[in-house]
């Protein structure tokens, strides 16, 4: 697994030692509640089954996964991955950052130079993601790398006691090509 960086971010592969980390940052309720996955609470020791099972996936070729870090601490400061469909050429981009790292501009940072990996790298045609309409740190992250908005699946998903409506973006391989060339 490579290692990518930008100007403040080490994108590096996942291991068994992010697993405290994992727990401290994804054990916020507001960090699970912007997912579709973390649970909440989270539980003692399932941060390194989470990791076994991801660095499975990624063997398989069914994901690529980084850990990001602040370059100047070397913290983890979240989670980055692209769940790969080799049938159809796509990749979804899902990531969460640590509640004390909002607002810094670093999953914007991160979700570019995935953004790239998966087009030049992995030679992916498409590349989409979802997230909670109500959740507009997450979805202004995919305007900001290119995506664009396909479309609203209303009350597609349940979590904690609500129904919610999911904001689709994606962006195709020939539109980040126009926007490098």
């Amino acid at each position: 697994m490579p290692q990518l960086e930008t100007n403040r971010l080490s994108l590096r592969p996942l291991n068994l030692s992010d697993a405290a980390r994992i727990e401290q940052l994804a054990g916020d309720y507001d960090v699970a509640k912007t997912t579709l996955n973390i649970p909440y609470p989270y539980p003692s020791g399932a941060a390194e089954p989470f990791i076994n099972s991801m660095l499975e996936a990624e063997k398989n070729g069914r994901v690529v996964i980084f850990a990001i870090c602040e370059k100047s601490s070397e913290d983890l400061i979240g989670i980055m991955n692209i769940s790969i469909s080799a049938m159809h050429y796509r990749g979804e981009l899902a990531y969460w950052i640590g509640k004390p790292y909002w607002g810094k501009g670093y999953g914007t940072e991160a979700a570019q130079a995935l953004l790239s990996y998966g087009f030049e790298e992995l030679g992916l045609h498409k590349i989409f993601a979802e997230a909670y309409t109500s959740n507009p740190g997450s979805w202004r992250i995919m305007e900001k790398i290119g995506l664009a908005y396909e479309g609203t699946l209303k009350q597609h998903v349940y979590r904690f006691g609500q129904h919610y409506d999911l904001a689709f973006y994606g962006l195709l391989r020939e539109e980040y090509g126009q926007r490098t060339s």
